[in-house]
């Protein structure tokens, strides 16, 4: 329970006596007492204003529905609590009240996503390292990494089991068997072992991918779901950074990359308390029809190639840049963990920033500018040296962040809740297609050119054309209900 004691002047008395909209909405009890109404995001609230001797105080005691990650909003709350009064959304607030469900939903989705985040990253992060200790090259690790997103496959069936049994009992499933099966990567005897015994972990990982955005999605209100996703974003990131600051168990010995797949078991701590606080999705337990995929082709094959144009860049970005910095820049371990935590830290700017914008203004706009902007500046980090790297680096991981939320947001929105995991796993199989396309290529590039960067910037075509099919294609779904978007599930209450 938090508590929040506030002194006034006599000029603020008339504000303090009003109910509050922001940050948590308020209704009055009688005598200068204040409870929360019911779509406020708090298990219990308390707001009471007394006079004692010419002085007004303010006392606040609450209890934020957010499990996880309430320590991060609970200083933002203290301090908006102690105005007067809000009347408008803070720069950190959804632009929709969320009701304790809702918050405890998502808190607990970004709990999920803090496991995918460092599942996802895991082979990503240490390929560069096994790959001395195996004597790899470049075309190796390309066809390595193009492999290793086979577990795409073991994600279509993962979601669209979920479209059939619920997708609560698949995440937690899904959660559990990737912890465990990590541990294939720190006995691996050769990088043909650790490549197939990392396809499994990856389906996985994918599987949570696709289906936290779902749940997001089918839970949270129609002005917030880009909010919403850049918030699982930024807790996969925070997973991320955890597999990046494990990174400096590979400067032990030529081996230490292997300690890294040995962190994962300790999710399986976190995945009780997943399991008490995330319950099925409300429109997955709402009466929907069985829609048929082919009233959906024209998205489908949007989505599609939306996807793929996506990944054949950023897959081989996120692959072979440690390679870059290792082998062209000169870095250590430590020293790329240190680079990735600086440059991607304010990476958060642009999901809260492009999740913001994208329910308020539109999709379009925001993707459309990340896009392009953000796909230039990445490309120029790898022609860079010294402080310019950073700073393209810094810059870049701001801007492309912005893509996450206005983006990630369509693969739900636009198909009902019977293909909802089907439809955006078989998104994702295409898109795992550009992965493979971009890491080959690559991997190939920059053998032939003896440097990385000249390959990157190849592949930067893929994002440019995305931009530009974004512009002349995509619908604008900003505030529009599922059940407009999906007239098949118009049932719901």
């Amino acid at each position: 329970m938090s508590r929040v004691v506030s002194r006034f002047d006599g000029a603020d008395t008339d504000a303090l006596l009003r109910a509050r909209s922001h940050p948590v909405p308020e209704r009055a009890v009688g005598g200068g007492v204040f409870a929360a109404q019911e779509d406020a995001p708090v298990r219990e609230y308390r707001r009471v204003v007394r006079f004692e001797d010419g002085v007004v105080w303010q006392e606040v005691t609450f209890r934020l529905a957010l499990p996880y990650f309430g320590f991060v909003f609970v200083p933002l709350f203290r301090h908006a609590l102690r105005a007067p009064e809000r009347d408008r959304a803070l720069w950190w607030q959804p632009p929709d009240h969320f009701d304790a469900r809702m918050s405890t939903v998502l808190g607990t989705l970004c709990a999920a996503a803090v496991l995918f985040g460092y599942m996802n990253t895991l082979f990503n992060q240490t390929i560069a390292f096994a790959a001395d200790e195996f004597g790899a090259n470049n075309a190796a690790q390309g066809f390595a990494g193009g492999f290793v997103r086979g577990g795409g496959v073991l994600a279509f069936a993962i979601v669209a089991l979920a479209d059939r049994r619920g997708r609560r009992p698949v995440i937690l499933w899904t959660g559990a068997a990737g912890c465990v099966l990590a541990l294939g990567g720190a006995v691996a005897p050769s990088l043909a072992f650790l490549t197939g015994s990392q396809v499994l972990v990856q389906g996985c990982a994918y599987g949570l991918f696709i289906l936290l955005p779902v749940v997001a999605v089918e839970e949270l209100p129609a002005g917030s779901r880009a909010y919403a996703v850049g918030l699982l974003a930024m807790a996969a990131a925070l997973g991320a950074g955890v597999s990046v600051m494990a990174l400096r168990l590979a400067d032990i010995a030529v081996w230490g990359w292997r300690l890294v797949y040995v962190i994962p078991v300790l999710g399986l701590l976190l995945l009780p308390g997943i399991g008490r606080r995330l319950p099925e999705s409300r429109r997955f337990e709402a009466p929907h029809a069985d829609a048929a995929l082919r009233g959906h082709a024209r998205r489908l094959w949007l989505l599609a190639g939306a996807s793929f144009l996506l990944n054949l860049f950023v897959a081989p970005d996120a692959q072979f840049q440690n390679r870059f910095l290792k082998h062209e820049r000169h870095y250590t371990g430590g020293g790329i963990g240190v680079l990735s935590i600086v440059s991607g830290t304010p990476g958060a700017i642009g999901i809260i920033a492009g999740g913001i914008v994208a329910d308020r203004r539109g999709r379009k706009p925001v993707a459309v500018v990340a896009l392009a902007v953000g796909t230039v500046l990445s490309v120029a980090f790898y022609f860079a040296t010294g402080w310019p790297m950073w700073a393209w680096a810094i810059v870049s991981n701001i801007v492309n962040a912005a893509v996450i939320p206005s983006l990630g947001v369509y693969g739900p929105e636009l198909f009902p809740t019977s293909l909802r995991g089907t439809a955006n796993g078989m998104v994702f199989i295409v898109g795992l297609a550009g992965s493979v396309t971009g890491l080959l290529s690559v991997g190939a590039l920059s053998d032939r050119a003896g440097s990385i960067g000249p390959a990157m910037a190849a592949v930067g075509c893929g994002p440019l054309l995305l931009a530009l099919l974004v512009a002349v294609a995509f619908p604008e779904t900003a505030r529009r209900e599922l059940e407009d978007l999906n007239p098949e599930d118009r049932g719901f209450p």
